[in-house]
């Protein structure tokens, strides 16, 4: 049975100083920035890894984040259908298909639990530190249990 687990993301210091657009591009900020180190982790231990995106725009999104990682902490990606033949470790991709070969752990940045997702041993999902996110959270998270998935919150470790 695939499990899930939503990583329930901490409030920022200046979240009450910050309007709505603001708290909204920093809990973003934060989600992408922690799914590409959970990338970074599971490449490390020799998963394969797929990274779902909403869009072509957030899947370049995550693409740049890989990008600017230290050399010495280079994560080897390709977004979905470019790269070589097998992939690279860490496929980014955004459409209803998901990942062009079988992968063993998949971060899910959309809005919506993907139905391809029953395919994973392992689901990373995130509660982002905003009032709509969290909305939108909650629905995949019923998705996800509407699906069978196993489902479990934690907070990141930082």
């Amino acid at each position: 049975m695939p499990n899930a687990l939503f990583y329930l993301m901490p409030e920022t210091a200046s979240v009450a100083e910050q309007s709505a657009a603001q708290t909204t591009a920093s809990a973003t900020d934060d989600v992408y920035r922690l799914a590409c180190q959970l990338a970074e982790t599971a490449y490390k231990a020799q998963q394969l890894v797929y990274v779902h995106c909403n869009d072509q725009q957030q899947s370049y999104a995550i693409d740049e984040i890989l990008w600017q990682f230290e050399p010495t902490a280079f994560v080897p990606h390709n977004l979905k259908g470019e790269g070589p033949t097998g992939g690279a470790p860490v496929e980014i991709g955004f459409d209803k298909l998901g990942p062009n070969k079988n992968r063993h752990l998949l971060i899910n940045l959309a809005d919506q639990a993907p139905q391809f997702a029953v395919n994973f041993g392992q689901i990373i999902d995130f509660v982002a530190n905003d009032a709509a996110m969290k909305a939108t959270a909650r629905d995949r998270y019923r998705q996800y249990r509407e699906l069978g998935i196993a489902l479990t919150t934690q907070q990141p470790i930082n």
